[in-house]
């Protein structure tokens, strides 16, 4: 019996383990308000799973959830498609999904007309505003022809989705079809990114009720899709609708009711698959590999310090991350700063070959300690920041020019001077002495005659 309960022991704690094991190899935890939504989203998470994702599903009130284990996370990326949850279960709150924002982890988030107290408290954590509970995007204009009822099933033309195609992809001529809340972004916050906004003429209210105060959201200011790119490079999506993310939404065909203009399928999927690549961090990632700097003519930097007005050549080379595989970035909007406190050279670098970039340019005639900068922040890419630090010194007593060109004026004046003073004293002197002579002269004539 011993050697039995012994057994019994170690299966137990063999399962155990074998479940750790697994959890830490996921790298997405997928926390859903029914296993019904894995099905009803399955072309989504399918296309997730075969880029390589580990998808580990949890219903988001499970009493067993944990971020982190020993001071490590144990999932890199969290899908949250739980409209409806009041309360994350275990250990899991929305101070936790903070957290794991704050030290770098991607979140996707779907909320619907139903959006319960977490995912609201999370949204305004991120400078989002999700709108009352019931409320939804209406349109009495641009709906789908399926909607025979409070047009809540809306079409937005792809032309509302931000000018960022890293993010959302190439813009489709098929609308997108929405069934959710409507959001606010926070003004103030320059983090936020607004990616998809309703038609001028949608607004965001509770359908059952009259209309009797200003809603939520009008117009463009309806946000139907926001995100959140952290000072740390961690991504966040929020979504009003988690029927954009579904089956349905993917291959059904959308017909507008005004105008009958049909479409065999709105463009969700190609949205939906572009901005989970984006918040994953599989596109819109840059790196810094290498840095260089040393005097034109050279190769090398030199060992302690350059000298002002020293000719310098700058090359960094920044690669971005496309289907799994760094490759040469390619932009001609990147700046570099020389920068002492306050920038003293601000130059545009010109790309070379690749990835690299180069700039030519002549050190200030100021010394001091300078640093090579590089901080290069575009809609949709990770925020790329290098810097060099570099010591400047002054010339020595030796490598002064003698002759200043702009000193020749007064060079002009001191020759001129000592050439009036020698001319001066020439004649001066020259006529002293004849006179000297004449009067000698003439004294001697008369003491001859008075003789």
């Amino acid at each position: 019996m011993g050697n039995m309960w012994k057994y019994y022991i170690f299966i137990f704690f063999a399962i155990q383990v074998s479940d750790a094991v697994l959890e830490t190899d996921a790298n997405t935890l997928v926390l859903l308000d029914n296993l019904a939504i894995r099905e009803t989203h399955s072309i989504f998470f399918k296309s997730l799973q075969e880029r390589g994702f580990k998808l580990v599903y949890k219903l988001a009130d499970d009493s067993g959830l944990v971020l982190s284990r020993y001071g490590e996370y144990l999932y890199k990326n969290v899908i949250i498609f739980a409209p409806s949850v009041e309360e994350f279960g275990g250990e899991l709150s929305v101070e936790k999904l903070t957290e794991f924002v704050d030290d770098g982890g991607n979140v996707l988030v779907a909320a619907s007309e139903q959006s319960g107290d977490a995912l609201r408290e999370f949204a305004s954590e991120c400078g989002f505003e999700v709108d009352e509970e019931g409320a939804a995007v209406i349109d009495h204009l641009n709906y789908d022809a399926s909607d025979a009822g409070d047009h809540t099933t809306i079409l937005t033309a792809a032309r509302n989705l931000i000018d960022a195609p890293i993010i959302v992809g190439t813009k489709k001529s098929a609308p997108l079809i929405y069934r959710g809340t409507g959001l606010l972004a926070d003004k103030e916050n320059p983090l936020v990114l607004q990616l998809l906004t309703g038609e001028s003429t949608a607004y965001s209210y509770n359908p059952e009720n009259p209309v009797k105060e200003y809603p939520h959201a009008v117009g463009r200011e309806t946000l139907l899709i926001a995100a959140l790119q952290a000072r740390n490079n961690a991504r966040v999506i929020f979504s009003g609708s988690l029927h954009f993310f579904s089956d349905e939404a993917f291959t059904a065909p959308v017909q507008y009711a005004q105008d009958g203009i049909t479409h065999k399928q709105a463009s969700n999927q190609e949205v939906a698959t572009a901005i989970s690549r984006w918040v994953f961090g599989e596109s819109g990632r840059l790196r810094v590999s290498t840095v260089s700097h040393h005097k034109e003519g050279e190769s090398l930097p030199p060992e302690q310090a350059y000298t002002i007005t020293d000719p310098v050549v700058y090359t960094i080379t920044i690669e971005e991350l496309v289907e799994e595989k760094w490759q040469p970035f390619k932009a001609n909007d990147v700046q570099l700063e020389f920068v002492r406190i306050d920038p003293f050279i601000r130059t545009t670098l010109k790309q070379i070959n690749g990835g690299r970039y180069e700039a030519k340019f002549k050190i200030p005639d100021v010394y001091g300690v300078y640093q090579f900068k590089v901080n290069y922040d575009r809609v949709g890419y990770t925020h790329l920041y290098n810097t060099t630090q570099v010591s400047v010194r002054p010339l020595e007593h030796t490598e002064y020019e003698r002759f200043i060109p702009s000193a020749f004026p007064y060079y002009t004046s001191a020759f001129s001077m000592m050439i009036g003073v020698f001319i001066f004293s020439f004649v001066f002197l020259h006529f002293k002495e004849e006179g000297n002579v004449v009067s000698t002269r003439s004294g001697k004539g008369e003491d001859k005659k008075i003789q």
